[in-house]
């Protein structure tokens, strides 16, 4: 009897995959990266021109969760290469997903369940990566880096300020080159060891999440059960990243963790995709106050582009929420923070972001405060925190 069950259970196992594999993934994101219908928006000569001068980054994307190649083209997603050319990027922060909660919510999960085995399983990802986090941030991460071997004159790989100025400079002399840096989307992808640190970064990763939607091995998250703040190994890993030269995004994580990596290290911190609670008072959205702390110590705030975090999805929705968060934490310290293609719905893709130079200017920022916040605070946050 136990040997029938095994077998049918091996049967099933293996239907799931061969049915999910042909059908399951683009089908499962053209459900979860939606785009909000509406007519193609209009962007005036004068501000098309100004934009294409912009040194344009965004802090958030999940794209390489999800089966396709970012070199092409997609029919689905907010995000890929030709789209991101499209819309003038120079740089993109390319997050890996390791795990997500079933139902997952802004007010409370736990980490009991996962939705990203059977999207691996679905995938056909390594065997490593159906149970290893660690494992899944690896192979996400080295879709990008085989995306850049395939393509070197479209995409480089950006592990440290060297990189960083080579694209500034292939850029100047008019190449479409894009600049993708690696981070992680909660810090549960070290599957609880210190060591693991060193093998991602290893892997080309320079920026880390410390939680996700649900409380982990480091401390609490925003959308966890406890709210608590860091655990002993929480604090271990902090000081590691600071070591080894990660920047640490506190995107996910509960108002306690964040005060109490504020309290114990003095550089400056990530919040790599998020709204202003003062603007927007979601629950996805932490206090005002703790926003103008990580201004105040140089760090760098990334804004939204779904409604979850600003309420309003539109161009002059996005605006709105970054004059918000420049006046919470400061000009200098706003970038883009999209969220692209990590289950969101959004009305600005890759390719729409004239749009949103268009309504910053109308939202009455400066053309200089418009290159900041379009890019320009972000590479100077870059070549302030990535290693030599």
């Amino acid at each position: 009897m136990l040997r029938r069950i095994l077998i049918a259970s091996a049967v099933l196992l293996v239907f799931v995959v061969v049915v999910g594999r042909l059908v399951g993934p683009a089908r499962l994101e053209s459900v979860m990266n939606q785009i909000e219908p509406h007519a193609a928006w209009s962007v005036d000569d004068t501000t098309r021109a100004f934009h294409e001068t912009l040194l344009v980054g965004d802090l958030h994307a999940d794209t390489l969760l999800w089966d396709r190649d970012p070199l092409e083209r997609a029919n689905r997603g907010h995000v890929d290469l030709v789209r991101l050319a499209e819309g003038n990027a120079a740089v993109q922060v390319f997050s890996t997903v390791t795990k997500t909660p079933r139902g997952q919510n802004y007010e409370s999960n736990t980490a009991e369940t996962d939705n990203i085995t059977l999207l691996a399983l679905m995938q056909g990802w390594p065997p490593a990566t159906w149970t290893s986090l660690k494992a899944r941030a690896l192979h996400q991460g080295a879709r990008l880096h085989d995306a850049a071997a395939r393509a070197p004159d479209r995409l480089v790989v950006i592990e440290d300020r060297g990189d960083l100025e080579e694209i500034l400079a292939r850029r100047a002399r008019g190449e479409t080159v894009l600049g993708g840096l690696l981070a992680t989307e909660g810090s549960h992808a070290l599957d609880g060891d210190l060591a693991s640190i060193a093998e991602l970064r290893a892997a080309g990763f320079r920026m880390m999440g410390l939680q996700h939607f649900f409380d982990n091995g480091l401390g609490g998250s925003l959308h966890g059960q406890s709210k608590s703040g860091l655990t002993p190994f929480g604090r271990e890993v902090v000081l590691e990243l600071i070591r080894q030269k990660i920047m640490i995004d506190v995107a996910h994580s509960s108002p306690a963790v964040v005060e109490e990596v504020l309290a114990m290290v003095d550089v400056p911190l990530v919040v790599s995709h998020t709204g202003i609670h003062s603007v927007c008072p979601s629950a996805r959205n932490i206090p005002d106050r703790l926003m103008r702390q990580i201004g105040e110590r140089g760090g760098l705030i990334g804004i939204g582009f779904w409604d979850g975090a600003i309420c309003d999805i539109t161009p002059t929705g996005i605006a709105r929420s970054i004059r918000g968060a420049a006046l919470v934490a400061g000009i200098d310290h706003v970038a883009l923070g999209s969220d692209w293609d990590g289950a969101t719905t959004v009305m600005v893709e890759a390719s729409e972001l004239p749009a949103l130079t268009q309504a910053l200017l109308a939202e009455g920022f400066t053309r200089p405060e418009v290159r900041q916040i379009m890019g320009g605070n972000l590479v100077r946050y870059l070549r302030e925190n990535l290693p030599e």
